[in-house]
């Protein structure tokens, strides 16, 4: 008997480890190379690149390992994207030095990198009943004949939320993990609330 019952407290706890987690999924970040950037020769000579100016006025990198892409401009200013963690962003930012070196560009400082938005997705591990969330909530958009998801401002964390009836969620906004994990806490805490007012 006792070891049926561990069994199921081990259970529960894993249950209970399920019920909510959030992984970063997209960091974007800008940065100065402090430098000018000959944009033309640098599509001209790197294989990895795409530059249509009469479009837009930014060449784009692609780099395969770690998968991140960034948007250079004449000016050495650097938007970096598709990273999951900081250090990735940074070895990045590495590969575009890297890549510069080989039209004799060289980057002597090293960039200073501003963190400008942080994608996280997850679950709060309760289906959620969006058409109540969207009438109790303040700061909600819901239109699910166009989309499925609820955008839930929560300006406290300056975040934004897309909620789904699963339990599934992604949120934007936030510039640091320790953020994402704030505004995750303050969502599940108004969630709760309204939970328990039925």
């Amino acid at each position: 008997m006792a070891k049926k019952k561990e069994s199921k407290t081990k259970e529960s706890k894993k249950k209970g480890s399920k019920k909510r987690d959030i992984e970063i999924v997209n960091i974007v970040v800008s940065t100065s190379l402090e430098h000018d950037i000959p944009l033309e020769k640098m599509a001209a000579t790197l294989s990895n690149t795409e530059y249509n100016p009469e479009q837009f006025p930014g060449l784009v990198i692609r780099i395969k390992e770690p998968k991140t892409s960034a948007l250079i401009f004449s000016s050495g200013k650097v938007v970096c994207t598709g990273a999951r963690t900081i250090e990735k962003v940074h070895e990045s930012i590495k590969k575009i030095i890297k890549s510069l070196e080989k039209i004799d560009i060289k980057i002597k400082i090293k960039p200073e990198i501003k963190i400008q938005n942080i994608v996280a997705s997850g679950s709060v591990g309760m289906p959620l009943n969006l058409n109540t969330l969207a009438m109790k909530l303040e700061n909600t958009e819901y239109e699910p004949e166009q989309f499925p998801g609820l955008v839930y401002k929560l300006a406290e964390a300056k975040a934004t939320f897309l909620l789904f009836s699963n339990g599934k969620i992604v949120c934007t906004g936030t510039k640091s993990e320790k953020e994402v994990h704030i505004a995750l806490d303050m969502l599940i805490v108004n969630l709760k609330k309204i939970k328990n007012k039925k």
